[in-house]
């Protein structure tokens, strides 16, 4: 089985060249300029990788041979509110790490919980469907340049959740599968390939066992910076999209002044000329009348060979 290759520019390298991006030096991080995180993206079926959110290279082969070091924790969510325009990156107006509750950065969150958000109702999005998304990010290596950079890539729902034939199997059922059988999923090879049938969904088997070596370089490279940053940076700094900016606070109303009391009325003139002072009459005390007692209120009432070679070959798409 012949490597394959994803970016070949890189790979051409010469070896003394070649660095790893958490390697770069200070110079080519500076002139970088936002962020220098490496991503794979599978918009239109094609291999897309990106440098701080930035596309830099293309792959068009159908399938791509990588080893799966790293995984966030939970199945994130996200709901952008908004249709998607091709080439049009923006941040998600709500979105959740955990699956249970909106993150903490989250301006406009949809609801207090998750289960209870309207957002995840069948129906709420196009054709039937939930209009907050489920995806996983998983942190790769590729099988022909261990000792290289850690790509970070976000699993779709329809990568994440479906249900293959064979060996072609959804990424969740892939892993079931595997554990299954006692075998670790960074112990093996694994072919990610585009489903023939739809678009922008992966599915997944397993190619081959890692070596002792390889294995030990997998298991030491997922407590990687590179790795750990590619399954819990937030959405926004994955892609380098600035955050929407906040709204203008609506101005301040005009004081509104006071009316002033109506004049009162001029007295009429009086038929009578006073002719001497008139004493003003004696002020009487207030009259104090004895409340009446009120009626009483009423209350109411109350191997890992053997495994793989027992699934067969499955001819490529």
């Amino acid at each position: 089985m012949s490597e394959l290759t994803l970016f070949q520019t890189g790979n051409q390298l010469p070896a003394h060249l070649r660095r790893s991006t958490a390697e770069l030096s200070p110079l080519t991080k500076s002139l970088m300029g936002g962020g220098n995180s490496k991503r794979i993206s599978i918009e239109n079926n094609v291999w897309h990788m990106l440098v701080g959110g930035k596309e830099v290279a293309v792959n068009e082969d159908r399938a791509m041979n990588v080893i799966v070091i790293r995984s966030a924790d939970a199945n994130r969510r996200t709901f952008y509110g908004t249709t998607y325009e091709k080439g049009v990156k923006g941040r998600p107006q709500c979105w959740s790490e955990d699956g249970v509750k909106p993150h903490t950065s989250v301006k406009t969150p949809q609801h207090r919980t998750c289960a209870g958000c309207p957002q995840d109702i069948k129906g709420s999005g196009t054709n039937e469907s939930k209009a907050c998304r489920y995806s996983r990010p998983v942190a790769l290596l590729l099988e022909n340049d261990m000792q290289g950079d850690i790509y970070a890539l976000n699993i779709n729902a329809s990568s994440l959740f479906g249900q293959g034939e064979g060996r072609k199997m959804g990424l969740q059922q892939y892993a079931r599968f595997l554990g299954g059988h006692g075998v670790e999923i960074n112990a093996v090879v694994t072919e990610m390939r585009f489903d023939a049938t739809a678009n922008m969904k992966l599915v997944f088997s397993a190619v081959r066992p890692l070596t002792e070596e390889e294995y030990r370089i997998a298991v030491d490279r997922q407590n990687d910076l590179e790795a750990v940053n590619a399954v819990t940076v937030s959405i926004a700094d994955m892609d380098n999209v600035p955050a929407a900016p906040e709204p203008a606070p609506a101005p301040a109303p005009a004081p509104v002044a006071a009316p002033k009391p109506a004049a009162k009325p001029a007295p009429a003139p009086s038929a009578f000329k006073v002719t001497k002072d008139v004493p003003a009459p004696a002020e009487e005390a207030p009259v104090v009348r004895e409340a009446k007692a009120s009626a009483p209120v009423v209350a109411d009432g109350p191997n890992v060979n053997a495994i793989l070679a027992a699934w067969g070959d499955d001819a490529d798409d």
